[in-house]
């Protein structure tokens, strides 16, 4: 089964624009289906890809990417550049300039007063943002006159590029959020949900994990953009019958990452009503080994930094679970040609793909035997190996779909036959990828040993993602258990090669220390690689201007979708 991306060339672009967007809204209603389901509308209370992309159709960056990943102008009339004078020539500022005319969808001016708030709003001390790698370095954010807006940095910055850009780092309204600052933010219920932005679409009602209503921004820049009235952009269910709405009943116009195995998808395709569009970008299906003792007897302290994990902070273990697995297996019956085997974090762009971790490619479950027998762990007659009176016995987590679950069942098989204990649980996506503080189940709580899920990041330099490893973003009470360090790995050594690597300009030698970065937390003993994903989804045949991008958010472009006649 071959995955065709949909790309149109600039020319037939052009003409379907003109074609389809005579009238603002003269489409009708869109019916989007992300089966996981938006539990909030603004990424910076969460990480989750779902909510993420939701918050695209109303919040915007100052720029994004496009799907080549090259960075794009949306709120700021240009990126600013050495050359043209918007990055200061000892690369510690950067400034932008906001396109005129902009304005909220509330009808209020969009000005530079916006942009410093919502660094405000995302490094304050008594919070906790799911983005905070974006405003790294940063020591201030100011508003030169009410449409410059220019960024400060601790030390020059070759790579300038974090706050404000792609889909992760919007501007929010400083009005609607004034009093959402720290420990408030999570009961901003209103401006969480309804989130007042400058995208093609307004939320008008919102269900959590359910079901988003969505109507032109009347406000938006394009006068004759989006050509949809209204979008309904529905949760719930499972990934085959969210391909099936769209490829077989053609109930929806757009299904998001149909996670299901290829023999099904090309039977649903028979149908002919809808195609699958895809493209590689940084997506990497993993397995987080939890560095903290996520024991329920430990209260309010399960999961913190406070209680190491009792063996598997021995990288050894976890070497040999990596070993034990088998890739191309997983690949082959959960992905087909939309995946590849992957040893690292950072699987693309090439120049940042590390060849140090190829050991990983083949099952050795004699090596990692090996491993374990030399680290102290013996087999006992239950087969179950111990060591100085503690198990190898593990609780394996992931969210509810057909794949995950299969995966799973494989990894216990060969993780039993190595004498690991496993035990399984599935929860459902909505709330797997949540951001309910209150919640047990978010995989930023991490209450069990191992869990699984995706994750990817914004364009294709690595800086920002890497950065969710340093110490600093461990989730944790104090920060409502946001931050992008899911398995609680700390090291001195990778948060100062990290400081370095936003010091340093050219590709080259920047992908030389993001190598180095992603084999320490290859290496670190909390994290296995396991598949590079493709980012697919579904799309009737009756939708058109759809450009997969695994760059940014795949609603990106959705002001420029429309019905094909």
């Amino acid at each position: 089964m071959h995955f065709r991306p949909i790309l149109l060339g600039a020319a037939a672009s052009a003409l379907c624009a003109t074609a389809a967007f005579a009238e603002r809204g003269s489409d009708g209603q869109l019916n989007i289906l992300y089966w996981q389901a938006v539990s909030i509308m603004t990424p910076y209370l969460s990480n989750g890809t779902k909510d993420v992309e939701a918050a695209s159709l109303v919040l915007e960056p100052l720029a994004r990417f496009d799907e080549k990943g090259d960075m794009v102008p949306y709120l700021a009339q240009e990126i600013p550049t050495l050359e043209n004078g918007g990055v200061s020539e000892d690369l510690t500022t950067i400034t932008w300039k906001l396109k005129e005319g902009l304005l909220w969808s509330d009808g209020t001016p969009v000005t530079a007063e916006d942009a410093v708030f919502s660094w405000q709003y995302c490094t304050h001390p008594e919070g906790g943002c799911a983005q905070s790698p974006n405003y790294g370095d940063v020591t201030n954010v100011e508003a030169v006159d009410p449409q410059t807006i220019k960024v400060t940095f601790g030390g020059p910055r070759p790579y300038p590029y974090g706050p404000f850009v792609g889909a992760q780092s919007p501007v929010i309204q400083k009005a609607q959020f004034a009093n959402c600052l720290g420990a408030n933010a999570p009961t901003c219920t209103e401006a969480n949900t309804k989130p007042i932005g400058t995208g093609p679409f307004k939320v008008v009602d919102f269900k959590a994990n359910d079901v988003v209503v969505l109507d032109v921004n009347p406000n938006y820049r394009d006068p004759v953009k989006p050509a949809f009235a209204n979008v309904i952009l529905k949760g719930g269910g499972d990934p085959a019958s969210a391909a099936r709405s769209v490829l077989e009943t053609g109930e929806f116009d757009y299904a998001w990452n149909p996670q299901v195995e290829p023999e099904i998808l090309a039977q649903m395709l028979a149908a002919g009503k809808g195609e699958l569009v895809s493209a590689f970008g940084t997506l990497v299906e993993r397995i987080l080994v939890n560095q903290t003792d996520p024991d329920p007897a430990l209260g309010d302290e399960r999961s913190t930094t406070k209680h190491p994990h009792p063996f598997l902070t021995d990288p050894n273990v976890s070497k040999a679970l990596s070993l034990a697995i088998d890739r191309e297996i997983l690949v082959e019956t959960g992905y087909g040609e939309a995946g590849r085997v992957t040893c690292n974090l950072v699987p693309a762009p090439e120049i940042n793909a590390s060849k140090n971790n190829d050991w990983c490619k083949k099952q050795d479950m004699a090596q990692a035997a090996k491993l374990l027998d030399d680290a102290g762990w013996t087999m006992g007659s239950d087969g179950v190996r111990a060591k100085d009176g503690k198990r190898l016995s593990v609780l394996y987590q992931t969210s509810t779909n057909s794949v995950r679950q299969a995966a799973q069942a494989l990894v216990k098989q060969w993780w039993n036959e190595l004498g690991v204990e496993v035990e399984l649980r599935n929860i459902d996506a909505a709330v797997f990828f949540g951001a309910d503080p209150g919640s047990p189940d978010t995989l930023q709580k991490f209450y069990a040993d191992i869990e699984m899920f995706a994750n990817n990041f914004d364009g294709t330099d690595p800086e920002k993602y890497l950065g969710d490893w340093i110490c600093a973003e461990i989730p944790r009470p104090e920060t409502q258990w946001q931050g992008g360090n899911h398995p609680r790995m700390c090291s001195e050594e990778y948060d100062e090669l990290h400081a370095q690597l936003g010091r340093v300009a050219g590709a080259e030698k920047r992908a030389e220390i993001a190598i180095k970065l992603n084999d320490m937390i290859v290496n670190s003993g909390s994290f296995i690689p396991l598949v590079h994903r493709g980012r697919v989804s579904a799309k009737s045949n009756a939708l058109g201007g759809v450009i997969m991008n695994p760059w940014d958010s795949e609603l990106w472009n959705a002001a420029d979708w429309h019905r094909v006649q």
